[in-house]
């Protein structure tokens, strides 16, 4: 693939780049197809490329190769030649070799008139006897005070074996190499040191001291050890040193000797390691310069490096016998090309960093330099992800792939990372093509993040080639989200799916903060749910009372129908939502918490769910029905009313007769009102309200239900608290029935029907004509009940204080009355219930 349309990273490795939750602001190169986010998170110019500081060489400077072969021979014991820092002189026990202390003479005379010493070299004890070959790239200064034959050795100059032997390693056990995080353990450790450097860095830059003797003197001396030096010097060249944007573009001379880096203020990287380089020799820290390649300006996934010049300069320093790598320049911050400026960002993860994480972004020219126990050869650099510093910050361990190349399989392809505290994670994804990276839609992503694990499916919509980019932040934080890593992704042949509904709510399944809003578990995970009937009940248990509200979207789904598809129960200890599926594909099913005593506090996003109906979706007409309470069945507010112990627990109560009775205790003597309703009736008839009848017998309350056809209802309960005038919902029951018979209403009760009062004959609203009917009714405290028809006739109270009697229903009667009276010499009365007559024409 053309290395132009390849991805192209910022200079410094850096995870810098913001990003937004909603929208993804990008951007991108015309030229390149790089996606670049600003610093600020706006879109950027994609005409203008975003770059990061790369090391360049001196003009005018060449490299002599110089070769020699030494035969070295010598007795069991082991014999070492060691190099001292100035090689002035060699200490050997190898006699047979006439001609060696000449040869090393030589070297020492060379390193005399070179700024830049050699690196010290050893050779293990057990090389007896081996053929070592030695190359020296010397770059020499061409001019006109150039003297002949006289050349300066570069610093890191190394042994290198040949075939089939051992090179000798940089001096220091790196098996007994202490990690970055046993030297100090977090930046605290040095406050005073970077305080004291800061400061006093400010006081010479007023008074305009340059030296670099004075400088390194002042900010090192409250340094009590060579760590701490080390960590003197290094603040100062990332806080007072800037890149020269300028230098690199070419607008002004590049400037790399120390004097005029720290005249100026500015420098390339190679101005970064030679003024660091001169600090430590004004303190006694042994430090190399370090060539190679860095994954920083202009890089592209996948490029070669073969037979190309080193790109890149950075340094070495020896602590406690042992070789580290830094790079202050890395260190300092950014550098936005756009607007041809360095952005100040110190990142302390580029000193003395693990040399297991360094060589993902910085190859030496000499192996060696790796600092690793099994060098990395430069075809395995090329091809290794790019992970930026923030990538090791937030303890991220990469899983799959190990190279930043992935190829689908069957259309799909996937990333999978480690990690050990929370972190919330997203992703950008875009299609390269000739002119600029094109957005591609993040339903071609599945992202999931389990406790301690976060993979990422990949379903690119086309064939073709596409970056995709990782970014992350610390777990429940509102922060920005930082790159932490990038891949290729070549598609063959995309594979044949529905299309997947967006989630901007950056992963599916329960979200990692999920416990910390009060969810303990949940009874579904991550995965795809599949749905073969069109519902599902999901479950969450919590720790404590929560109100929950849920999203449902499908690409043909509309919001109103949306809301009808959704029956969410809220209890103490428990969320319950029942989902409905009208149409077959893929689903967002989203839910959202708060604290149930806080209805001030938002609701934040506590799980997203991928929902797919493979088969029976459900008929438009038997979906839930409009304005659904949230508090759907008995939950947390029946509870705090008093009102429990209810005959049906759930929020969805299904029948095939048409009929209910559903019960509860009222243990605070409320008044109690229900309404049912439904969306739309198929034919006229009573109110609604005439199909509902209660009951009390004692704090125990009975609402009987009749259905007059098929369908869906909703009955919602009220409650009336003392010392308030309006009733209060409490929640919604949602009836579902198949009968198809048409069953008749209740009789009418008016307000004088109390508590207390009991119908048991007839529980029927309407009356056949031309008939006996039996009634049988309690009234407490009643002294007379009557029928009120053609005539008035009253009923008996019999031993059990039921009135009961039979009243024959006259051709002409249109109702029958219920009426009582508190005395019997009373004439008034009140009707407290009323009865219809069906016409003798009317067979219903």
């Amino acid at each position: 693939m053309n290395s132009q349309n390849r991805f192209q990273c910022n200079r410094n490795n850096s995870n810098n780049t913001k990003v937004t939750e909603d929208p993804f602001l990008v951007n991108t190169e015309k030229t390149s197809g790089q996606k670049v986010l600003s610093e600020d998170g706006t879109t950027k110019d994609p005409s203008k490329k975003s770059i990061q500081t790369q090391t360049t060489y001196k003009e005018n400077i060449s490299v002599i190769q110089h070769e020699w072969k030494l035969e070295v021979s010598s007795k069991k014991n082991g014999n070492i030649i060691k190099s001292h820092a100035n090689l002035n002189t060699i200490t050997t026990s190898i006699s047979k070799v006439q001609t060696k202390s000449s040869v090393f003479q030589k070297w020492a005379d060379m390193d005399k008139g070179s700024q830049r010493p050699l690196a010290k070299r050893q050779l293990s004890a057990e090389s007896s006897t081996c053929k070592l070959r030695m190359v020296k790239k010397i770059p020499v200064k061409k001019g006109r005070d150039e003297e002949e034959g006289s050349v300066a050795v570069k610093p890191g100059s190394k042994l290198i074996a040949s075939p089939g032997e051992t090179y000798a390693a940089v001096e220091g056990s790196v098996a007994n190499r202490k990690l970055k995080k046993e030297l100090y353990a977090n930046e605290d450790a040095f406050a005073d040191i970077d305080a004291h450097v800061i400061n006093a860095g400010k006081e010479l830059r007023s008074k305009r001291v340059f030296s670099v003797q004075a400088i390194t003197q002042t900010i090192t001396e409250r340094a009590q050890s060579d760590l701490e030096k080390i960590r003197a010097i290094w603040i100062w060249l990332c806080h007072f040193i800037e890149y020269d944007v300028s230098g690199y573009l070419g607008l002004t001379d590049k400037l790399c000797s120390p004097e005029e880096v720290i005249k100026s203020g500015k420098a390339v990287c190679c101005g970064y390691s030679s003024v660091y380089l001169q600090m430590c020799r004004e303190v006694g820290i042994e430090c190399r310069e370090v060539s190679g390649h860095g994954k920083g300006i202009g890089y592209s996934q996948g490029q070669s490096y073969q037979n190309s010049k080193s790109s890149h300069m950075w340094n070495a320093v020896r602590l406690g016998g042992h070789w580290y790598p830094l790079d202050a320049c890395w260190g300092s911050g950014r550098v936005d090309l756009d607007n041809k400026t360095f952005i100040k960002r110190y990142d302390d993860f580029y000193f003395l960093t693990d040399p297991e994480e360094f060589i993902n972004s910085h190859c030496p020219d000499e192996p060696e330099w790796q600092l690793l126990d099994s060098p990395v050869p430069l075809e395995e650099f090329e091809r290794r992800v790019l992970r930026t510093s923030e990538f090791y910050r937030l303890g991220l361990t990469l899983l799959h792939p190990k190279h930043f190349l992935l190829v689908t399989d069957n259309g799909e392809a996937s990333v999978s990372m480690k990690f050990s505290d929370s972190v919330d994670f997203t992703y950008h994804i875009s299609k390269i093509n000739s002119n600029q990276p094109i957005a591609v839609s993040c339903s071609s992503g599945l992202l999931t993040i389990a406790r301690d694990t976060m993979m990422l499916r990949l379903l690119p919509p086309a064939s073709g080639a596409y970056d995709v980019m990782i970014f992350a932040r610390p777990g429940n934080t509102s922060g920005a989200f930082r790159w932490v890593c990038s891949f290729q992704l070549e598609c063959p042949e995309p594979k044949p799916s529905d299309e997947l509904p967006e989630n901007p709510f950056l992963s599916w399944g329960p979200q990692r903060n999920a416990e910390f809003l009060g969810v303990k578990r949940c009874s579904h995970g991550p995965e795809p749910v599949l749905l073969e009937n069109g519902s599902l009940e999901l479950d969450f248990q919590t720790s404590r009372p929560l109100m929950m509200i849920c999203e449902l979207s499908h690409k043909d789904l509309e919001p109103s129908t949306a809301k009808r598809c959704l029956a969410t129960q809220i209890q103490p200890d428990h969320l319950t939502c029942h989902v409905l599926c009208p149409y077959l594909g893929y689903y967002r099913f989203s839910v959202f918490v708060r604290d149930f005593e806080n209805p001030q506090d938002g609701y934040q996003n506590v799980g997203n769910f991928l929902l797919h109906c493979t088969g029976s979706p459900v008929n438009l007409n038997d979906l839930f029905p409009s304005s659904l309470s949230s508090s759907c069945g008995p939950g947390t507010r029946t509870q705090d009313a008093g009102l429990c112990k209810f005959s049906h627990p759930g929020a969805i109560v299904s029948t095939q007769l048409g009929k209910y009775n559903i019960t509860f205790q009222n243990q605070q003597d409320l008044e109690i009102h229900a309404v049912l309703s439904k969306d739309q009736r198929k034919t006229p008839g009573y109110p609604l309200s005439r199909h509902i009848f209660f009951t009390y017998n004692g704090n125990k309350v009975a609402i009987s239900v009749v259905l007059p056809e098929a369908g869906v209802y909703k009955l919602r309960l009220y409650a009336k608290f003392p010392n308030h005038q309006d009733f209060s919902p409490m929640c919604d029951f949602v009836l579902k029935t198949t009968s198809q018979a048409s069953l008749p209403p209740f009789p009418c009760a008016y307000t004088a029907w109390h508590k207390g009062f009991v119908l048991f004959e007839p529980r029927t609203g309407l009356l056949e004509p031309m008939s006996w009917v039996r009634f049988r009714v309690r009234v407490p405290g009643a002294q007379r009940v009557s029928i009120l028809g053609e005539q008035l006739i009253d009923l008996r109270l019999n031993q059990s204080r039921v009135w009961e009697g039979e009243v024959f229903i006259g051709a002409n009667v249109k109702q029958l009355k219920l009426a009582t009276s508190g005395g019997e010499s009373s004439t008034d009365m009140s009707i407290v219930m009323c009865f219809d007559v069906l016409s003798q024409q009317n067979d219903t």
